[in-house]
């Protein structure tokens, strides 16, 4: 960002939005004081906290993270949602009280004090950072995308749970999010930054009043970089012709799945080439852990995961679990949830050609496969950056490239489009759709209603798992 000049006046609640890469989670990270020094980056102006320069003002700011890992620091949930309580030095008394208190509001509030925060969700996870901030009572409340991983349930808990505390506490409030409609009753400003392009690297503020008149006079504007404006329509990228049942790629047989604990029992299901399905349900279902067993990541609790015959490699058997990781490249892909549980290279563009390489394709080829997945993923310009350094949305983005870009029989995902703006969103939609169209079989985890639509996609509902 450059030039940008703002104030946010005490018990305001703004909504911050901007193109994937506009800066929004870097100005986060500068209101929070956690932006680092010179060494880490430049910066020239002031950045304050009620007069004090942010880096000097903590304990007064709470900042919920896009990864929800990022903060959550000690084994038990009750230990870590007491952690920044501890840390601003609040009696022992007063932390127990503060901590139900939050736990309650982000709907975490049944679970036992010391359940494993190991054994969370990523939507439980992402509460539980919530209800950290909101233990230390700050001034000024952060968050950065909060609900972006959330169930729908999970996203009315969040939204009513930060409308009781911001209407209780009187808090100033500063949201990033994508999808306009989940804060908009609650915010009373609106604060767009510009998409950066060749000609302007960095954000720039270009609109910033109430929200209705934002939406009003730059609504254009706003969905033609890449905003969820309410009302939206969504393309409609489903199959030409419903996909053949004639042979399942993927199977599985009375399978039970978990880590430890099963959470399913009996799971007999077929995927087909040619067909999206998405495994949907609230958090803590277990849809991730089937995505990772599926993928021949974690070893069934018992039953089988099978893979067809003729993609079985030579000498091996039919179920995936018993592979060597070579013998899965170009077979079965899989998308983490936190897309930094995949990345293998220093440089983005060398991430992308991995895959290519490996199926074996020359450098030259495999390159220009990566080039072609960039750009298609609006990643050219970071190319020679580092993975670890690009934004959530952007990080996302390219796990999914790196697996598009070898062209898996089968590709699993999971939250494919977390932290996309629209724009964003619409590209990878139509590289999902494109490697549908030419027989893959992909399975994604997904909360995103919009993307199962856009793609016609088949849904396979869970019900939560029980304790």
């Amino acid at each position: 960002m450059r030039a940008v000049d703002l104030t946010i006046r005490p018990g305001e609640r703004v909504l911050m939005l901007g193109a994937s890469g506009a800066g929004k989670s870097t100005m986060m990270a500068g209101l929070a004081g956690v932006l680092g020094g010179d060494e880490e980056g430049e910066q020239e102006g002031s950045l304050t906290i009620d007069g004090v320069d942010a880096r000097e003002a903590r304990g007064r700011v709470g900042l919920v993270l896009q990864d929800p890992d990022s903060q959550i620091i000690l084994e038990r949930l009750g230990d870590d949602a007491a952690f920044g309580c501890e840390n601003l030095n609040v009696p022992r008394e007063e932390i127990r009280q503060r901590v139900r208190e939050s736990l309650d509001m982000v709907g975490l509030g049944g679970l036992e004090l010391d359940r494993s925060t190991r054994h969370l969700s990523g939507g439980q996870r992402q509460r539980l950072a919530l209800a950290g901030v909101l233990a230390m009572k700050p001034g000024l409340l952060l968050l950065d995308e909060p609900t972006a991983n959330l169930d729908p349930e999970g996203v009315v808990e969040v939204h009513d749970a930060v409308k009781k505390v911001i209407e209780a506490t009187g808090q100033t409030m500063v949201v990033v999010e994508h999808h306009i409609d989940v804060w908009l009753d609650l915010v009373d400003r609106v604060i767009v930054l510009g998409r950066p392009d060749a000609s302007s690297p960095t954000g720039a503020v270009i609109a910033d009043g109430k929200p209705d008149e934002v939406f009003a006079e730059m609504g254009d504007v706003l969905a033609a970089g890449g905003a969820w404006v309410p009302g939206r329509a969504i393309p409609d990228y489903s199959p030409k012709q419903e996909p053949a049942h004639d042979a399942p790629v993927l199977s599985t047989e009375n399978l039970s799945f978990g880590r430890g604990t099963a959470l399913g029992v009996g799971i007999n299901l077929d995927f087909y080439p040619g067909e999206v399905t998405a495994l949907m349900g609230p958090n803590g279902a277990g849809k991730s852990t089937l995505a990772l067993t599926l993928a021949g990541l974690l070893e069934p609790i018992a039953g089988k995961v099978l893979i067809a015959d003729n993609l079985k490699p030579a000498h091996a058997g039919r179920e995936p679990i018993d592979w060597k990781s070579k013998e899965l490249l170009g077979r079965i892909g899989m998308v983490f949830q936190e897309p930094e549980h995949q990345f293998a290279a220093n440089f983005v563009r060398d991430e992308v050609a991995i895959g290519p390489k490996s199926m074996g394709q020359s450098q030259d080829e495999a390159y220009q496969t990566a080039d072609r997945m960039l750009e298609q993923m609006n990643l050219t310009r970071f190319a020679k950056a580092n993975p670890y350094t690009l934004s959530g949305g952007e990080k996302r983005r390219l796990s999914v490239a790196s697996m598009l870009a070898a062209a898996p029989k089968v590709l699993v995902m999971d939250e494919p489009t977390f932290g996309q703006d629209f724009s964003t969103w619409n590209e990878m939609v139509k590289l999902i759709a494109a490697i549908r169209d030419q027989g893959s079989c992909v399975i994604m985890v997904t909360h995103d209603e919009a993307l199962v639509d856009a793609l016609g996609a088949r849904r396979v509902m869970f019900e939560e798992a029980k304790a």
